[in-house]
């Protein structure tokens, strides 16, 4: 992830110092398990043609009123009610009548000062810039056939294959083809065609094979303009409203409602073409403290604070969201049952997952089984920066052993491949550098306990980390940092072009045949590149966006993606979840080479077609002669071609085979 720090306005400290007062008063000695906690599930909004429910979590508040406007932004308010004390810290409201339509803000008193007026924590629709909730009629906003839309399903999580984007870079570049640029309904249109006449957008997805789409986040989000017609870029990863949808990825973000009835036209259109859509959430800190929605009605509960008062930041962004607080998990439960029920969502990728405690975590997987056990939940098992919260209760990467069904990504093989995150020039196994084999060697196993890896040889993981493969997310590139094109341009700045896209073709071999579930950054395929921006949240278009030309240009690069992707999806010996299995079927044998690992499978005891099969990873500058075990074997790939196709390949060789430079090749009998 990246951030951006709001800079709060000399008008808003004004209005924003009755809550600054009563933090601080907070933060001294209050003692937040003492807040009642609301069992109920109607939180938030209630919309009926007879009447719309309100009720509003607020234990602490001496009032609070409710203001309905006519607008999203701007003017007075229509009609304002006070909301009276009810069950477990709770105000609530009932209004006769259809309020479809209606924006809304609520606000709440502390020792006699009204704090800002803000949409309640749950609402679903909001207007421009999430000032204000919206009163919606749900059944409006399916779009036609959407009772009849169903989840991406797969046997495994090993089988499925992850391809990040943002809604942005997949939609505005040039060629894209595509007529709502910049939107939802952007990644939802058929037929689009590249200036050369090649697949785009939803297409290009197709033709490529993965699985499951994954977004960068897509819930209302703070840091851009919603009434500009241009209004710039950005990551997301600043949450405004959890649970509504962003209205710059929409065509009217002034009407809440077509917000949801658009993203829901999206997922249903990636459902047709059976692909899954996974959302990137944000729930370990907010766009700002003091402007938060959590602030305005319970001052300093949502968030970590260290024992002297003042907030603790883990996220790096300003501050932390406390996840084991019984409203805040509540909270946090509730929002993403929400997404997945309402949206058919397929799965949820949690940004610094590491600083939310394991037992939400835990409850959030038994929350996703009851309602579809396929949904797929991943994140990031680190912080960016200290917690006051225990370490062993965090849901960190070295205790993903302990979070059944949940993944974290996996920096040993990322790191491994291409070398370090933090060191743009640092080379990693793939571009030539020695001593990372047993590296590679625990990521080819998923990260599991296996009698020829040494995890004191590994680069960040002195022990085995996960019980099962498909908790490891194996990936070279991400949204954050280089593209993979970039990192090897700068690591590697001898090397020719072609030897340059050797090296990508290797990294993301060893990541669609390693153990696992493999996970590629978008336009890796057609070699990506932001131009040397390693950190570009907030650049332009212009950088950030797919160049959809690319793909004539690097046409052999998309075609080794695409069949590579193929191989994995028709060989299961690639996506096993048994460690058990794995132990018995993958050894490694000695090659004398700390530049090339061996892997040899026996295929057919893991249920595959093929009887046996051996890897070849050669990271080096030089070609490696490696002699086969005896009889005939058929090359399937060769680090320039792959080969998908049952029971074809590109030669029949015994004896020895000499593996070219910074190539990966493939052998099957």
């Amino acid at each position: 992830m990246r951030f951006r720090i709001p800079l709060i306005s000399v008008l808003n400290l004004i209005l924003l110092m009755p809550f600054f007062r009563i933090a601080q008063s907070v933060a001294q000695g209050v003692d937040f398990s003492t807040y009642p906690v609301y069992d109920g599930n109607d939180l938030g909004v209630t919309w009926s043609q007879a009447a719309t429910r309100i009720r509003v979590w607020a234990p602490t508040a001496d009032a609070v009123r409710w203001q309905f406007y006519s607008a999203d932004l701007g003017g007075a308010p229509d009609r304002e009610v006070y909301l009276r004390q009810d069950a477990g810290g709770t105000w609530v409201a009932t209004l006769p009548g259809n309020w479809e339509g209606s924006y809304y803000t609520v606000q709440a008193q502390f020792d006699g000062a009204w704090l800002a007026e803000v949409p309640d924590p749950y609402a679903r629709a909001v207007g421009r810039n999430g000032q204000r909730g919206q009163i919606f009629n749900p059944q409006k906003t399916n779009p036609p056939g959407w009772e009849q839309d169903q989840r991406v399903k797969q046997s495994s999580y090993t089988d499925i294959v992850l391809y990040e984007g943002h809604v942005r870079d997949l939609t505005v570049g040039p060629g894209s083809g595509i007529k709502h640029q910049g939107k939802f309904l952007g990644l939802s249109e058929r037929g689009t065609r590249s200036p050369e006449g090649l697949p785009t957008g939803l297409d290009h997805l197709v033709e490529l094979g993965i699985t499951h789409l994954h977004l960068l986040p897509f819930f209302d989000y703070g840091s851009l303009d919603e009434t500009l017609e241009q209004p710039g870029y950005n990551w997301g990863y600043d949450p405004l409203n959890y649970n509504a949808p962003e209205g710059t990825y929409c065509t009217n973000p002034a009407d809440g409602a077509s917000r949801i009835r658009e993203l829901k036209a999206t997922v249903q259109a990636l459902h047709s073409a059976g692909i899954g859509l996974v959302m990137d959430v944000v729930y370990n800190h907010t766009f700002s403290v003091a402007e938060s929605v959590f602030s305005q009605l319970v001052p300093g509960y949502y968030y970590r604070q260290w024992p002297e008062g003042n907030f603790s930041d883990a996220s790096g962004c300003g501050n932390e969201v406390a996840s084991e607080r019984p409203m805040v998990r509540k909270f946090m439960r509730e929002s993403l049952q929400y997404w997945a029920s309402e949206y058919h969502l397929d799965g949820f990728r949690f940004d610094l997952m590491g600083i939310h405690d394991q037992q939400t975590m835990r409850l959030i997987r038994e929350d996703m089984n009851s309602m579809d056990p396929h949904i797929f939940l991943y994140g990031e098992g680190w912080t960016a920066g200290p917690s006051p919260l225990a370490e062993e209760a965090r849901a960190i990467k070295r205790l993903t052993w302990q979070l059944p069904g949940i993944a974290a990504f996996s920096d040993d093989i990322r790191d491994g491949i291409k070398g370090h995150w933090s060191d743009e020039k640092d080379p990693g196994f793939a571009s030539g550098k020695a001593g990372l084999g047993m590296t590679v060697k625990a990521g080819l196993v998923g990260g599991i306990a296996h009698p020829q890896v040494d995890f004191s040889k590994v680069n960040y993981s002195p022990k085995p980390w996960v019980g099962t493969p498909s908790q490891v997310i194996n990936y070279v590139s991400c949204h954050d940092n280089h593209t993979l094109y970039d990192k090897v341009a700068i690591s590697a700045p001898g090397a020719s072009e072609p030897r340059r896209l050797a090296i990508q073709r290797l990294a993301n071999t060893i990541v669609l045949t390693a153990q696992g579930v493999p996970f590629l950054h978008a336009g890796v395929e057609m070699a990506y590149t932001k131009g040397g921006d390693h950190n570009s949240y907030k650049s332009s278009d212009q950088v950030n966006a797919l160049d959809w030309n690319r793909m004539a240009d690097y046409a052999d690069l998309v075609a080794y993606h695409r069949d590579l992707i193929a191989l994995r999806k028709a060989h299961p010996v690639f996506r096993m979840d048994d460690p058990e299995l794995i132990r018995r079927v993958l050894t490694f044998p000695e090659t004398g080479s700390e530049h090339v690992v061996v892997q040899h499978a026996d295929a057919a005891a893991a249920g595959d077609s093929w009887k046996e099969l051996v890897l070849i990873f050669n990271g080096s500058d030089q070609p490696f002669s490696y002699t086969l075990p005896s009889g005939d074997w058929t090359l399937v790939g060769n680090g320039r071609v792959v080969v998908s196709a049952p029971g074809e390949g590109l030669l029949t060789l015994s004896g020895s085979v000499e593996v070219a430079p910074s190539a990966a090749y493939i052998l099957a009998r």
